[in-house]
């Protein structure tokens, strides 16, 4: 098996797992800009310390419970437990011309920043040590499990035929539920809704972005595990998604009032998030059409949440889930075997039974993170408390929590 081995695609995978971790704290940059400067160190350190936290898990046991050899279609069984087994031979299933372990890796990227995007729903008022035992549970209990659906050998949901390049579902839509689960349970944050609450550093904010627009090359092109035309469309794919989404949000913003700088780049991101699941699976010009109608979907899913006075902080359900499930749809819609004959076609290439498939992975997947979320939450909010004192957050969690000031 080693001979197989093939050193452009394995450098190619190298090189998009670096991209890739780079996102979570490119993630962190645009999460911190946008609280205020006493929680600026507590925002950074929730997507930093996911690192670590599921850079273990995922070694552990993580990568066997979702690459495991296939348990009746639900969860891979423990045989990688520790890694063990896996090494510089490839596994056919999944990358037969990479090293076992690049392909871990790459996935265990993944894993880290899926975790790393639900912070924003609870960032200013989450307690630490409730962060970091949801961190683990939520890894565990959710992420592993709907990854082997989607993406395991014997997975049900890609038995099923569902079709996620690089995680719209598996990533986006488990993110941006989980968030909208975990703000109904944490109370809201002092003052919410009554007073003005707003960033403290737009600059993060696009620092942050423009990081992760960088980074999503490797999230998706990396995502056909090989060097190769397919990575070019998908990387193509990416970059057109990302610039329709940012125009367009940048337009309904002027509409409303002004260009907003901060819309613009949650605009970019919006669209790199749809095009994420299609982008292996669909031309540029569909990639144009799933981002520029993103943009609208997210921003008015803003506004809705807005109106039922729900503080999920930094808008992980609008952004992330709404943005997720339109672009796991439009795949079902745009999918041409033109482009991956690996995949299949979508109803306006003839074949309308895969947006059923892709309607029901999508409802699937977010009801599951939904009620999982919101039951893992309630326990631990039972059993330990999720959110610090209302005098620790008029304090700040920088230094409530961390005992740290970002600035002096």
């Amino acid at each position: 098996m080693e001979n197989t081995v093939n050193a452009g695609d394995t450098a190619w995978i190298l090189v998009s797992t670096a991209l890739v971790l780079m996102m979570t704290p490119a993630l962190a940059f645009f999460y911190g800009g946008m609280v205020r400067k006493k929680n600026i160190l507590s925002t950074l350190t929730l997507s930093f310390i996911t690192m670590g936290l599921i850079g273990i898990q995922w070694v552990l046991w993580g990568y066997s419970l979702a690459f495991g050899p296939d348990v009746r279609g639900i969860i891979g069984s423990l045989k990688f437990v520790g890694l063990s087994g896996v090494g510089a031979s490839p596994n056919a299933g999944y990358a037969p011309t990479i090293p076992h372990l690049a392909f871990t890796a790459f996935q265990m990227m993944f894993a880290v920043i899926t975790p790393a995007l639900i912070t924003g729903a609870f960032v200013e008022r989450v307690r630490f040590k409730a962060f970091l035992l949801f961190t683990v549970l939520w890894a565990t209990l959710v992420y592993d499990p709907v990854a082997h659906w989607v993406w395991g050998v014997g997975g049900v949901l890609r038995q099923l035929g569902a079709l996620d390049f690089a995680g719209g579902t598996v990533v986006h839509v488990l993110a941006g539920f989980s968030a909208l689960a975990f703000a109904r349970v944490i109370r809201s944050r002092r003052g919410f809704g009554k007073i003005s609450i707003e960033p403290h550093n737009i600059p993060y904010c696009v620092l942050g972005a423009g990081l992760l627009w960088v980074g999503w090359f490797g999230f998706n092109a990396g995502s056909a595990l090989a060097s190769n035309g397919l990575a070019v469309y998908a990387l193509v794919n990416t970059n057109t998604a990302a610039a329709a989404a940012g125009l367009a949000w940048t337009l309904l913003a002027w509409f409303d009032n002004k260009p907003s700088v901060l819309g613009m780049v949650t605009g970019a991101v919006v669209g790199l998030v749809a095009v994420t699941p299609a982008a292996g699976f669909v031309t540029p010009l569909a990639a144009l059409i799933i981002g520029a109608v993103a943009a609208p979907f997210s921003y008015y899913a803003i506004r809705f949440r807005q109106r039922r006075g729900l503080d999920e902080s930094l808008d992980v359900w609008a952004c992330h889930g709404i943005g997720g499930a339109w672009g796991a749809l439009a795949t079902g819609l745009f999918a041409t075997k033109l482009v991956n004959e690996a995949g299949a076609n979508g109803l306006f290439y003839g074949n309308p039974r895969q947006f059923v498939i892709q309607l029901i992975a999508v409802a699937v997947s977010a009801a599951f993170a939904y009620v999982a979320t919101f039951v893992i939450a309630k326990v631990l909010d039972s059993v330990i408390g999720l959110s610090v004192s209302e005098q620790e957050e008029e304090v700040g969690l920088d230094i409530s929590e961390h005992g740290e000031r970002a600035y002096t």
